[in-house]
């Protein structure tokens, strides 16, 4: 199954997965079935993090020229992960969040102009990303995680000083236009 979601653009793929008595092999990039979805993706690199039960990561982006695609997955635990399109246009400002658990094989696709973040459902979740363009720190940006009227359903997550100095959506000039419109 692989689902469009909403947001234009952002895809859910199911990931294939061998088990046997061993355990399970999972296969978490494959370049032609984004081909056949009519996605080019070239990963420049690829990180995970590791987090608490009640931690909240996000919403980061980065802005033009080095913006970035990135493919999610959810390698350990479970998270509510959260996007909000920047992109100008019919879509801008448009919510949307999934539930990306381990026991269920799948990536997340997600297109430049998209803030990304996520709640840790579970202790000790670890979630990979492959993204498009290299880190850059000139052009590293986020939303303030709480200001853009989505309900995390946490009454006092874990959030880094960084990510709480963000600022308020409302408060923030978008530079992405919907390049999926034209």
């Amino acid at each position: 199954m692989n689902l469009e979601f909403p947001i234009p653009g952002v895809f859910l793929f199911d990931l294939k997965c061998h088990e046997d008595n061993r355990g399970f092999f999972i296969k978490h990039f494959e370049k032609a079935s984004l081909q056949r979805m009519g996605i080019t993706f070239e990963t420049w690199e690829t990180f995970y993090s590791s987090s608490q039960k009640g931690v909240i990561r996000g919403m980061h982006f980065q802005e033009p020229p080095t913006d970035q695609d990135k493919l999610v997955h959810c390698m350990r635990g479970k998270i509510l992960d959260v996007l909000l399109d920047l992109r100008k246009g019919k879509s801008y400002g448009k919510v949307f969040s999934t539930v990306l658990d381990s026991t269920v094989p799948q990536s997340l696709f997600i297109p430049k102009g998209i803030a990304h973040g996520f709640l840790s459902l579970e202790e000790d979740s670890w979630v990979s990303y492959s993204v498009s363009t290299a880190y850059d720190p000139e052009k590293d940006r986020g939303i303030h995680w709480n200001s853009f009227g989505f309900d995390w359903g946490v009454k006092e997550p874990i959030v880094s000083g960084r990510d709480q100095g963000h600022p308020a959506f409302n408060h923030y000039e978008s530079p992405f236009t919907d390049s999926l419109r034209g």
